[in-house]
């Protein structure tokens, strides 16, 4: 093939190629600011951990409405708790509502709350679990893990996030 018998120019081929490659640099301009933007904000790469601020949010609005079977429920991850207590004889309902009423760990019930951050543990491939900082009755920051392995939620013991 030469010069003189080269093909037509097609316009409406190179007007499509344009805008696949305008659309694919779009993408990937997007795929960056979400995936950067969650880690930036707090809620992890790709905001991937929302799922578990979500649950202990859902974990905290329960306790504030004082229905402790669907706190324990979402706590342990097992809906259908009371159908098998034995396997709950470690930790049943009744210290865990001493727990988060008289013993709460901001020394007085649960009357509000708001997810502030949550940060991956850094250990494993995705890590082992998710960190949770919450703000309960306006000033007490409490720290919840979240386990990834089996979706309960615990207070961390030596974890800490800082933050304002």
């Amino acid at each position: 093939m030469t010069l003189l018998n080269a093909p037509d120019f097609d316009s409406r081929r190179e007007t499509r190629n344009r805008n696949l490659l305008i659309a694919f640099g779009v993408f990937v301009l997007l795929l960056v600011v979400s995936g950067v933007g969650g880690f930036l904000l707090g809620h992890g790469w790709f905001f991937s951990n929302i799922p578990a601020e979500h649950k202990v949010s859902n974990f905290f609005s329960a306790l504030e409405t004082q229905d402790y079977g669907k706190a324990f429920a979402i706590y342990t991850n097992d809906p259908d708790w009371q159908q098998h207590p034995e396997r709950h004889a470690d930790y049943p309902l009744k210290r865990f509502t001493e727990d988060w009423t008289s013993a709460s760990p901001v020394g007085e019930p649960i009357r509000s709350h708001h997810v502030d951050i949550s940060k991956t543990d850094g250990t494993g491939a995705f890590g082992s679990g998710i960190i949770v900082a919450v703000r309960v009755n306006g000033d007490h920051k409490l720290f919840m893990w979240y386990e990834r392995k089996d979706g309960t939620l615990t207070e961390p013991a030596p974890h800490i996030l800082q933050y304002d």
